[in-house]
């Protein structure tokens, strides 16, 4: 096969200039066809010439509608919904986390354990009563503390907005 491949090279060389229109694009072609000649075989009854050129052919194509998905993707940012950053929105969302983490360490350790378990963990209060072995009415307790805490906390740290 690697013999019968070498002498095809050139063919194949000139029908992948001949899709891409340039001599880069048309060895770029031309090697991603190799490796997928090298990687299977022709099916039963096809010799490799024919095979070489339907492969290069079809990695051509499958190459012309990636472009044609990433050209409408750069046309179009509000197709491609989540790739587009926020640079301003970013960064205040993670000015606001690092408050949050700052106002969580500040609470006693109870208070914390339980804010995190119902509102990160999303647990029941049921469920985190069995789980630090504490009866549901602490956890509610403890709960609203940490809330009102947090609240506090995050209000007082919050920048004066100035009205315009």
């Amino acid at each position: 096969m690697h013999e019968q491949l070498t002498v095809l090279l050139p063919g194949l060389r000139r029908f992948a200039y001949s899709l891409t229109g340039a001599m880069a694009e048309a060895d770029d072609l031309l090697q991603g066809t190799v490796e997928r000649l090298l990687r299977r075989a022709p099916p039963e009854g096809v010799g490799l010439d024919r095979w070489a050129f339907r492969v290069c052919r079809n990695l051509w194509i499958d190459e012309c509608r990636a472009r044609k998905v990433r050209q409408d993707a750069a046309g179009h940012p509000e197709l491609s919904e989540g790739q587009v950053v926020d640079g301003e929105r970013a960064t205040t969302s993670q000015i606001e986390l690092g408050q949050v983490d700052a106002a969580l360490a500040k609470l006693p350790e109870g208070q914390r354990e339980i804010i995190t378990l119902v509102a990160v963990q999303g647990m029941s209060y049921q469920d985190v009563s069995e789980t630090l072995e504490i009866p549901k009415g602490t956890v509610m307790s403890r709960l609203a503390r940490a809330r009102a805490a947090l609240s506090e906390s995050l209000n007082r740290d919050e920048p004066a907005r100035t009205q315009p």
